[in-house]
């Protein structure tokens, strides 16, 4: 396949192997993924600290006293008011600017962190959801992190409700429904080579029908 022209976000389950998927795709088509490089970003960019974006990486907030505060700024902030956001917030803004200097910059992998919400109005983004039977993700969890099964399927449960709680509270879309994306993947059904191949494909089909467009 020659070298794309897309930028392609990938939503994933806890130990779906969507980073490994990711990672596949980056290399067969010779772009960049950016993972956790997207806080490096976000943090250098912004001279917020480092350790804040760690800290707050897709992890969702339940104060009700934030979400009175956060309606507030969404009915549009002025440059006054950012001082007094909430840390939580300058850090997902910063890592949204991030994101999107990144995609401006050409093709690449964005992983996590609601990068398909952040580059809605570019047209070219496909944006995936990779999930996998609950079998295979505790198998694969317990042998990554050496753990019992019960164990793995806890910290499953505990990381897909972070990631779920935090897209689902920043975005106007829901974390894993098929409609929040342009593609979801079985990658047990299709396996990691084949789930790769299906990604690699679906940017190649999408790229010819843009070229009919114009």
């Amino acid at each position: 396949m020659e070298k794309t022209n897309t930028v392609i976000t990938i939503g994933r389950q806890f130990g779906s192997a969507g980073r490994e998927i990711g990672y596949k795709v980056a290399k067969d088509l010779g772009i960049k993924l950016y993972d956790k490089e997207m806080l490096d970003r976000a943090a250098k960019e912004s001279g917020i600290c480092q350790e804040l974006f760690e800290t707050h990486d897709e992890k969702p907030t339940n104060s009700f006293l934030y979400s009175l505060v956060m309606d507030t700024y969404s009915l549009g902030y002025s440059s006054g008011s950012y001082t007094d956001m909430p840390i939580n917030h300058k850090v997902f803004l910063a890592q949204f600017d991030a994101i999107k200097k990144i995609a401006d910059e050409g093709p690449c992998i964005l992983v996590g962190r609601c990068a398909d919400y952040a580059l809605e109005e570019y047209d070219n983004v496909l944006s995936v959801f990779i999930h996998a039977d609950l079998n295979a993700r505790i198998r694969r969890i317990a042998r990554i992190y050496d753990l019992t099964d019960a164990k793995a399927k806890d910290m499953i449960n505990k990381t897909d409700k972070k990631r779920s709680s935090y897209y689902n509270y920043y975005t106007n879309k829901r974390w894993g429904d098929a409609v929040s994306y342009d593609v979801s993947l079985n990658s047990s059904l299709l396996g990691i080579d084949g789930t790769a191949e299906a990604i690699k494909r679906l940017v190649e089909i999408k790229e010819n029908n843009n070229n009919k467009k114009l």
